[in-house]
C-alpha cells in the first residue's frame, strides 16, 4: 500500500473510530444542599419509603439525595452528547456520544470520572443483535387449565389461606412491554381495588408505560402475580399493589438498559416499595466491545449488579430470573447481571415435576454467594398474554415473579422481618437447603415452612421458652427451659375464639392439636408475674 493510500486510510479510520456512538457513565464530584435534604426527608422520598426504611433500620443517607440538575443541564448542552439516564445512588449520569466528546467532558469542574461501556474502545464492532426472550416466546402446546401447580409448588396457597395475598404491600415490575394491562380483564381486579398505581416508560421517557405495543413481556410476568380471572388463574400476589416500570427496550442490547434499570430502582425506592421483580438480564449486549465476561459475573462488577446491591441495601427485596443460558459453557452460560448480585434473590426455573429445566442458568465459580438461590415452576408456566389468552410458556422470567409474589405475601405475614431475613427465610425452607448446587441452589422453597421458620426466630428474640414444631401437624410441644409456677396456656384462632385452654405444673407441655382446622393461632402464656404470646400454625 502506498502512503498516501496509507494516510487515507488511516484518516477514515481515525475518523470513524472517534465519530462512532459510545456509551458512558460520567460520575460527578458532589450534590447540592445534601444535608438539608437529609435532614428533611420528605423532600426527596415519599413518606412511604420513610416508614418502610425507619421501620428496618435503613439510614437515609446522601445516595438518597437526587443529581444535581444544574450538572444535568451544563452535560445537556455539551456538543455532541445526549442524556440517556441518571442515578441518584451512584451520582452517575449515562451519557451518549462519540468517544473524543465524551473525554471532553473531564474538563467539566463537576465530573469526577468517566467509565466507558466499551472497557477496551479498540475491539471490533459486530453487531450481532440478540433476542433474550427468544426461548420465553415460544409457546408451549397449550393445555387449559389453572395455576394450581406452580402456586403449590412453592406452598403460596399456604399463605393465601392464612389471608395473606399481598395487601398493603408494593411491588414494582421492571420489564419489557405492558400491552393492554390497562384493559385486560386479567387486571381488572386489580384495577377496580385501585392497585394498579402510576408507571414509568424510562426507554422512551413517557408516563403512558402502556403505550409501548411490541413486546408483550411484562404482560405475562405480571399475570403470574397479580391476574386474577375467577376459576380460572390466580397469581401469587392478587392483593398487592403495583408500579410497571419499562427498562428493557427490545429493539438493541445496549448499556444504556441498565442505566434505565437503576434509575427505575431508584424510583421505586423513593416510592416505598417493598419488592422489586425483574426478569431480565445482561452480559452480552449488540458487539463484543460491551460485553462482559464470565468472571465479570461476580456480583460487583456490572454497574446493574451494584445497583441491584444498592436496593437491597435500601431494603428493598430483589427478586430476579437467573437467565434462560443453560449450564455452562464457558462463555454464554451462568448467572447474568444483576442476578449474580448477593443483594438479589435469584430464581432458577424446574419443569412441573420439580426437575430443572434444560434452559434455566446454572450458578458458576464466579459468583461469591451460591446461585441460585431458589428454583420454582418456569417450564410449561401458566401466564396471561395481552389478548386475555391463558397459554404456556417457557423461562426463568416467570419462575421469579411467581416466586416474587409468593415472597410479597410471605413478608405480609412477616411485617417486622428485613429483606435479608425474608431472603434466608426462603433459603432455610427450600428442600436442598444442606446440600445446595449450581442447578437448583437451595432447591424449591416452601412459603408455609417460611413462615413458621420466621415466626418461630421471632419468638425466640421475646422469649426462651419453645414452641414446635411449627408448622404443627399433630403434637404441638412447648418447652420451658426451667421448671416454673403454676401457669395457663390458652390458644386462640385467628378470630380470637379460646379454642384451648390448660393449667400446667410442669416444665414440658405437650398437645394434640391434629383436630384443629388449618391456620394461624396464637398461644398465650400466663404466669403470677408475665404474660407472653406466641404465634404457630396447624398445617
Amino acid at each position: 500500500m502506498n502512503k498516501k493510500l496509507f494516510l487515507l486510510f488511516f484518516v477514515i479510520s481515525t475518523y470513524y473510530a472517534f465519530s462512532q456512538s459510545e456509551d458512558a457513565w460520567v460520575y460527578l464530584t458532589d450534590k447540592a444542599d445534601v444535608q438539608n435534604s437529609i435532614n428533611n426527608p420528605i423532600s426527596i422520598l415519599t413518606q412511604r419509603s420513610i416508614d418502610r426504611k425507619n421501620a428496618h433500620g435503613v439510614v437515609i443517607d446522601e445516595r438518597d439525595v437526587p443529581v444535581n440538575e444544574s450538572y444535568i443541564s451544563v452535560l445537556k448542552s455539551q456538543s455532541g452528547i445526549t442524556v440517556m439516564s441518571k442515578s441518584k445512588w451512584f451520582n452517575a449520569v449515562h451519557v451518549r456520544g462519540t468517544e473524543a466528546d465524551i473525554n471532553a467532558l473531564s474538563s467539566l469542574g463537576f465530573v469526577a470520572s468517566i467509565d466507558f461501556a466499551d472497557k477496551s474502545l479498540n475491539s471490533a464492532r459486530f453487531l450481532d443483535s440478540k433476542n433474550k426472550f427468544e426461548i420465553e416466546n415460544t409457546q408451549v402446546d397449550f393445555v387449559y387449565g389453572t395455576t394450581q401447580n406452580q402456586v403449590e409448588m412453592i406452598n403460596a396457597d399456604a399463605l393465601h389461606s392464612l389471608d395473606y395475598t399481598g395487601n398493603g404491600m408494593l411491588i414494582a415490575v421492571l420489564d419489557a412491554g405492558f400491552p393492554e394491562v390497562n384493559t385486560m380483564q386479567t387486571f381488572e381486579r386489580l384495577r377496580n381495588n385501585s392497585n394498579l398505581l402510576n408507571g414509568y416508560d424510562f426507554v422512551d421517557r413517557t408516563t403512558n408505560v402502556y403505550a409501548f405495543s411490541a413486546n408483550n413481556h411484562g404482560t405475562k410476568v405480571l399475570s403470574t402475580m397479580a391476574g386474577f380471572i375467577e376459576d380460572q388463574f390466580v397469581g401469587t400476589a392478587p392483593d398487592a399493589s403495583y408500579y410497571l416500570f419499562r427498562t428493557e427496550d427490545v429493539f438493541s442490547e445496549n448499556p444504556v438498559e441498565m442505566s434505565y434499570w437503576v434509575e427505575a430502582a431508584e424510583r421505586a425506592d423513593s416510592l416505598g416499595v417493598d419488592v422489586i421483580n425483574s426478569s431480565l438480564a445482561y452480559k452480552d449486549f449488540d458487539g463484543t466491545q460491551y460485553d462482559y465476561t464470565a468472571s465479570e459475573m461476580d456480583g460487583t462488577t456490572a454497574f446493574i449488579s451494584k445497583g441491584a446491591n444498592i436496593a437491597s441495601e435500601k431494603g428493598i427485596l430483589v427478586v430476579n430470573s437467573a437467565g434462560n443460558s443453560g449450564p455452562n459453557d464457558g462463555s454464554h452460560g451462568g448467572i447474568w447481571a444483576p442476578a449474580d448480585a448477593p443483594g438479589v434473590l435469584t430464581i432458577g426455573a424446574v419443569n412441573s415435576s420439580g426437575t430443572i429445566a434444560s434452559f434455566s442458568s446454572r450458578g458458576s465459580a464466579f459468583q461469591t454467594v451460591q446461585k441460585p438461590d431458589v428454583v420454582a415452576q418456569g417450564q410449561a408456566a401458566y401466564v396471561v398474554n395481552e389478548f386475555d389468552a391463558i397459554v404456556t410458556n417457557n423461562g426463568t422470567s416467570f419462575s421469579s415473579p411467581i416466586t416474587a409474589g409468593g415472597l410479597t405475601c410471605l413478608w405480609q405475614a412477616l411485617p417486622n422481618a428485613t429483606n435479608v431475613e425474608i431472603m434466608n427465610y426462603v433459603r432455610q425452607s427450600a428442600s436442598q437447603y444442606l446440600t445446595p448446587d449450581d442447578d437448583y441452589g437451595y432447591g424449591i422453597p416452601d412459603l408455609g415452612l417460611a413462615l413458621g421458620i420466621g415466626l418461630s426466630v421471632k419468638e425466640e428474640k421475646l422469649n426462651t421458652l419453645k414452641i414446635f414444631p411449627n408448622p404443627v401437624n399433630d403434637i404441638l410441644y412447648v418447652k420451658f427451659p426451667d421448671e416454673i409456677e403454676q401457669s395457663v396456656i390458652t390458644i386462640y384462632n385467628i378470630l380470637g375464639k379460646v379454642v384451648l385452654q390448660k393449667i400446667i405444673t410442669k416444665t414440658d407441655f405437650s398437645e394434640d392439636v391434629s383436630s384443629m382446622a388449618s391456620g394461624l393461632y396464637m398461644l398465650r402464656l400466663n404466669t403470677k408475674t408475665s404474660s407472653k404470646i406466641f404465634k404457630f400454625i396447624k398445617s
